[in-house]
């Protein structure tokens, strides 16, 4: 057995379960069992306490404002809990009405707050019509240059979400944050929330080999990942630039596979 253990949460699955966040955690495990790491999932429902010292790292998906709601109740006694986590670089990865619950609140077309976790500084506020499509970003640092990599993949959402953070990257194609600033997500330390789904990792294997050494790297055991041949996961990626006719990064690309 691995001496090599990630710890992951995935938080809530019976009700933020959206945007196919099962692929998501079959792209880490995966990867993880590639390099002879064991990655355990363990689902947290609803009623279940949260014990943050048994994990590593901790995956919120998206859902409905009900359910949003509801999550966003169950998981405020461990704010404090979560705040500290993330100074302490616990990587969050956050998808849609997840990375909305991290702000302040998410506040509906008739008016109503949706209370959030109070996490990051951010609010969501409602707009004229959903911002639906496939996006691609270009994947920023945390000090603001780019990462000359892109993310790709779909969004679908009503709100749009201001903050001061770094954001996850630029948009080349889509409509990101709030459809005005041409941003889109937020990183902040290793938390990572986005709007970018479908899921978001099959097509972004180098986000997943990141999650993945922050986790490492968060229960101590920092190491090198070595490559995949993830060529199949490189072509997917490119055909969605190439459609989106996002060519200068789609050529960038092409160096890669």
């Amino acid at each position: 057995m691995s001496d090599r253990v990630i710890r992951l949460a995935h938080l809530f699955p019976e009700l933020l379960n959206l945007y196919a966040d099962q692929g998501n955690i079959a792209v880490l495990k995966h990867r993880a069992m590639m390099r002879e790491i064991d990655l355990q999932v363990t689902p947290v429902k609803l009623g279940t306490k949260l014990m943050l010292e048994s994990y590593d790292f901790l995956l919120l998906g998206g859902g409905s404002d009900r359910e949003q709601a509801i999550v966003g109740k169950e998981l405020a006694p461990y704010r404090a809990e979560l705040q500290q986590a993330i100074e302490e670089n616990m990587p969050i990865l956050a998808i849609c009405g997840g990375y909305q619950l991290l702000g302040q609140y998410y506040e509906l077309t008739s008016g109503e707050r949706i209370p959030g976790m109070h996490l990051v500084d951010m609010v969501t506020k409602p707009g004229k019509g959903r911002l639906i499509g496939n996006i691609a970003i270009e994947w920023m640092e945390q000090n603001g240059v780019s990462k000359e990599q892109s993310i790709v993949g779909f969004e679908n959402h009503g709100g749009r979400t201001y903050h001061d953070y770094q954001p996850l990257g630029k948009v080349l194609s889509g409509h990101g944050n709030n459809g005005q600033d041409h941003l889109e997500g937020l990183q902040y330390k290793a938390l990572l929330g986005t709007y970018i789904h479908g899921p978001l990792l099959p097509k972004n294997p180098h986000v997943a080999d990141a999650l993945l050494l922050h986790a490492l790297t968060y229960r101590g055991l920092y190491d090198e990942l070595n490559p995949l041949d993830d060529q199949l996961e490189w072509e997917a990626h490119e055909s969605v630039l190439t459609d989106l006719r996002v060519t200068s990064m789609a050529n960038h690309i092409k160096t890669r596979v």
